[in-house]
């Protein structure tokens, strides 16, 4: 996997593959090839040059490989495919922490291991190989002090310039300097060097005393960009701009009206088509975005042909809405497609920087005015499945009372470790009557919690502390959700009304959702928490007390020393046995601190299409690759256009 430090999101596909936003390294699998060893450093460590990078040393794919196992290497080039957004853009600077930039416009860049172009990283069929793209080779030590990318000689930039390892240290500077807070804080204390050797070689240097588990695939994940553009632009890495960066991924900006769609076109100088990694995927020439105020008309358009694939995320639409012209006389198709990733961690989100949800019980006590129940049979048509841990269904998902492995982990963290964690049982979302939105028995106990912490309901009703200060809080709404998840919102901002506390649902547009998103301007917040498969160090940037305040992966500001110290155990473990028992504490321990309110998930891929498209039989368990292995078919877009389906 490429970014284990966390870039600013990138891409349409990034939403609906997050089990594998954080990979350092994962389990092996049967029938890896190994890398090769050619050599020993000046104190007689082994050397190790290979065409990818796996932290456990062994590769799916050998060097020879000629294309990725589950993608057609003849699938046809052509055509468009038009998706939607919702909301609105600015600009084209995906990195920018500022303004508001096209959600796909990451797809420009490339890095020294291969990307996805919109944001599913390959393989789809492995959660822990990366494999070279601009470098042809990658060498390192075994104890992994430092590593050296020898680059293709072939490489350019979407103008036809060579991209060369001037261009590489060039970026890594420019995202420490202007880059995303988190993820400069984090990289700049792991990595101490940067040395351009020569034109095509270059070298990072590690942090001692840090652990090796991802670095190499950091730094063979980041976005490389041109140099000589920067200079001569004058743009910068923080600030919004129409202008997209000069990079050399294989589609670039063709066409665009703010606000309104967006055209990426197939690179005409893409150095790479013929590459193993890039065979038989970026198939079609034109990747298309229309962009909706709401999801209403959002879905209006797709119903009229305005845009040809639509990934579902209402329950309430995929149980109801699907029920037009195109779709029953079969000119769309409507599927449900297993999912191999794990489910994010969604719900109700509490924002531990404000007083008083930095105090871990009234946080406990507001998770209890969350009806799951309730939402699932009156909102989402009995379609959901609540999650109930951060690695749901998953071989490190805690459960019961800590024991073995785990335990002694535990108790080697000492005092960090709360007492009850290691004498009762996870923590595990609670049960509501499905009847009545506002359960009366856990109202009453969580109005009994309140009390005990100092809160109590005065004559008039309202929720007080001992200063008879009500309990205020700003629930951040985005204009742009859809009415299902507005709903959930409403019903339980209206529980908590009931209960005394003093709660609004403040609605924004995209625009300023953003950046008081980006600023942690909220109290409570509807959104996710990206799930984790492996030790990366991205985990810090997820979770980490050092990060908290200006990570926008952290939307609950969590600042744990006992969540930090496991994410340490966990990068310092050495074979995938301990790694696993690290990641199960760090599940237990998150769900322990009660920062969301679970709600639920579906694990499959709800799609509805024109059908136009071609996809290979066999899907790989990580991706639903749309946007990356499908392919365009001219004679059923034919057929559409001679029906007057499509224009």
């Amino acid at each position: 996997m490429s970014d284990d430090l966390l870039l600013p999101p990138t891409g349409w596909a990034m939403n609906r593959r997050s089990a594998l936003g954080l990979m350092g390294a994962s389990a092996l699998t049967a029938g890896l090839m190994p890398t090769r060893v050619i050599g020993q450093t000046a104190s007689g460590e082994e050397m190790i040059t290979s065409h990818g990078y796996s932290f456990y040393g062994d590769l799916k794919y050998a060097a020879d490989f000629p294309y990725f196992d589950y993608v057609n290497p003849d699938a046809p080039k052509g055509g468009q495919i038009t998706l939607s957004e919702r909301g609105t853009f600015d600009g084209f600077n995906r990195w920018a922490s500022k303004g508001n930039p096209e959600s796909n416009s990451g797809v420009v860049a490339e890095s020294m291991f291969a990307r996805g172009a919109f944001g599913a990283a390959p393989p789809a069929d492995s959660l822990t190989d990366s494999y070279c793209l601009i470098a042809r080779e990658v060498e390192y030590p075994a104890n992994k002090t430092y590593c050296v990318f020898h680059m293709r000689d072939d490489v350019v930039f979407s103008d036809g310039s060579p991209l060369r390892a001037q261009d590489a240290a060039f970026t890594h500077n420019l995202f420490l300097e202007q880059g995303i807070r988190s993820y400069a804080r984090a990289v700049s204390r792991r990595i101490t060097g940067v040395e351009v050797i020569d034109d095509l070689t270059i070298r990072y240097t590690f942090a001692d005393e840090i652990s090796r588990r991802s670095l190499i695939s950091q730094v063979g994940g980041t976005p490389i960009f041109s140099e000589r553009w920067f200079n001569e632009t004058g743009e910068r890495l923080d600030s919004p701009s129409v202008a997209s960066p000069l990079a050399s991924g294989p589609y670039v900006v063709e066409d665009y009206d703010i606000n309104r769609y967006v055209v990426y076109a197939r690179n005409p100088n893409y150095w790479a088509w013929d590459h193993p990694t890039n065979v038989g995927r970026h198939n079609f020439d034109r990747v298309r975005f229309e962009y909706f105020a709401d999801a209403t008309a959002e879905f209006e358009g797709f119903k009229a042909g305005v845009y040809t694939f639509r990934s579902e995320g209402s329950t309430r639409r995929w149980a109801t809405g699907y029920d037009f012209p195109n779709l029953n006389e079969g000119h769309v198709i409507k599927q449900e497609i297993p999912s191999g990733n794990a489910p994010n961690m969604s719900g109700v989100i509490f924002n531990t920087l404000k007083a008083p949800l930095d105090n871990r019980n009234v946080r406990h006590a507001l998770q209890l005015a969350l009806n799951f129940e309730w939402i699932k049979e009156s909102l989402q048509y009995d379609l959901t499945t609540q999650t109930v841990s951060f690695v749901q269904n998953q071989d490190w998902e805690a459960k019961g009372l800590p024991e073995g492995k785990e335990l002694a982990l535990l108790e080697s963290l000492g005092d960090l470790v709360p007492p009850e964690m290691l004498t009762e049982e996870v923590v595990t979302p609670h049960t509501s009557d499905p009847s009545n939105p506002n359960d009366r028995r856990n109202q009453r106990r969580a109005l009994r919690m309140l009390a005990a912490e100092g809160w109590t309901v005065n004559d008039a009703g309202r929720l007080v502390n001992e200063d008879g200060q009500t309990m205020d809080l700003t629930f951040l709404v985005i204009s742009s959700w859809d009415d299902t998840r507005k709903a959930i919102i409403d019903r339980y901002v209206n529980t908590l009304q009931a209960w005394g506390v003093n709660v609004v649902a403040d609605e924004v547009d995209s625009a300023q959702g953003q950046q008081r998103f980006l600023d942690k301007d909220y109290d409570i917040i509807h959104t996710r928490i990206l799930t984790f498969a492996a030790a990366g160090t991205g985990l810090n940037q997820l979770f980490g007390s050092e990060t908290a305040e200006v990570s926008s992966y952290n939307p609950s500001a969590l600042r744990s020393p006992l969540v930090d110290a496991i994410v340490e155990a966990a990068l310092d473990t050495d074979n995938r046995e301990d790694e696993v028992t690290a990641l199960t504490a760090l599940d237990r321990a998150l769900r322990y601190e009660r920062v969301i309110a679970p709600g639920g998930f579906v694990p499959a891929y709800w799609v509805a299409h024109y059908d136009m498209f071609g996809r290979p039989e066999e899907l790989p368990p990580y991706a639903l690759g749309v946007l990356d292995f499908w392919w365009y078919d001219e004679e059923k877009h034919q057929a559409l256009i001679d029906q007057g389906v499509l224009s």
